[in-house]
Order: structure tokens, then sequence, then C-alpha cells
């Protein structure tokens, strides 16, 4: 019984709609949420939200590919429910649909590695369960690094990045109580990964969202 109930829970039929789902409804919150407080508008008008619940999502799925799978169709579904609330709200403008396509474009790269990433921190072998573990905090101090150099928001970027040290941290320590041999790993490509974010982000993401 216990094995049936495990297939069901991990199967296509149920994990995708539920992954769908989740992220229509997390981008229909984000948007509901703007400008209710400083607080609330900047964690959620921000790429970590979106991320962390991705990575998340991964680590819960049993099967590596149905993790990959699940994070490219939430980071996707996501941005559905993002602008669609956007468009129903009447803030879409006429600038909405090319920002659309770049994100949806950027969640297909960015969701299966996400999903990947959660799944093998969870339940992977090896060296690369250390890699796996600074793909998630790279993003929030990527964003810190971001909010910061690109936009002069200095206590913004002091909390993500504050965040993204502390995330690194639980990690790199998850890793090492799970006996993964260079757990070190993480806290050394987190920072290294979060540069590398902020200079796509800077000269490929930035320049795209411009030309929209």
């Amino acid at each position: 019984m216990a094995s049936v109930t495990a297939f069901r829970r991990d199967a296509p039929v149920t994990v995708l709609p539920a992954a769908t789902a989740f992220g229509l409804l997390l981008g229909w919150a984000t948007y509901a949420v703007h400008g209710t407080t400083p607080l609330l508008d900047r964690a959620t008008n921000s790429i970590s939200t979106w991320i962390i619940w991705t990575a998340l999502a991964g680590a819960l799925i049993g099967g590596r590919r149905l993790a990959v799978g699940a994070g490219a169709l939430m980071m996707l579904a996501t941005c559905g429910g993002y602008y669609t609330a956007s468009a129903l709200g009447g803030t879409f403008g006429s600038g909405g649909l090319g920002g659309a396509a770049v994100w949806s474009l950027a969640g297909l790269a960015g969701g299966p590695l996400l999903g990947w990433a959660g799944w093998t921190v969870r339940r992977g072998r090896g060296d690369l369960r250390a890699v796996a573990g600074a793909v998630t905090p790279m993003v929030v101090l990527g964003e810190g690094l971001w909010l910061g150099l690109g936009l002069a928001y200095w206590k913004d970027a002091a909390v993500f990045l504050s965040a993204g040290a502390l995330l690194t941290a639980l990690l790199t320590v998850f890793l090492a109580r799970a006996g993964t041999h260079r757990y070190w790993l993480c806290a050394v490509l987190a920072p290294a990964g979060g540069l590398l974010f902020y200079l796509a982000e800077k000269g490929i993401l930035n320049g795209l969202l411009g030309s929209v």
C-alpha cells in the first residue's frame, strides 16, 4: 500500500498539474500584494521569491526528471499567473507582452535547473549535491548585488545579501550533516555564482527587458 501511495503521489498526472496550479497561484499572489507594504512589495517584486518556491517544489518530488519538468512548468505558470493578474488589473501596459515573453523564456531556462537543484540537494549523491546546493542562494545573492550595484537600493540589497548568506550557511550545514563529502563547495560556489548571476542579469536580462 505504501509503494502504491508513493507512486501516485509522484506520478506526472498528479505532480505536473499541481506544480502548474501552484505556479499560477504564486504569480497571482505576487502581483496582488504589490504596494501593500514596502517589505512585501520588495519581497514579491523579486526573482528570488519565485526561484525559492520552485527549488522547494523540486525537493518535494521523488523523481529527478519529474522534478526538472515540474520546475519548468511552475516557472512558466508563475509568469502566466502574474501577467494575467496584471492584465486583469489594468496594469499590463504596452510593453507587457514583451516583458512576459522575456520572463517566460528566463523561466523556461531556469525552471528545470531549479527543479533539479532542489531534487539533488535532497536526494542526490556525491559532489554534485553540494554544487546543486549553491544554485538557489546564488540567485538571491546575485539579486542583492543587482539591487545594490545596479539600482543603488542599498538597504534592500543588504536584506537580500543577508538572506542569501543565511541560506548558503543553512544549506552547507544541511549537506555536511547529510554526509556530503565536499559540502563546502556550496559555500564557495554560492557567492561566485551570485556574482555571475549579477553580471548575466546586468548584461543579458536587463538588455532584453530594455529592448521590449
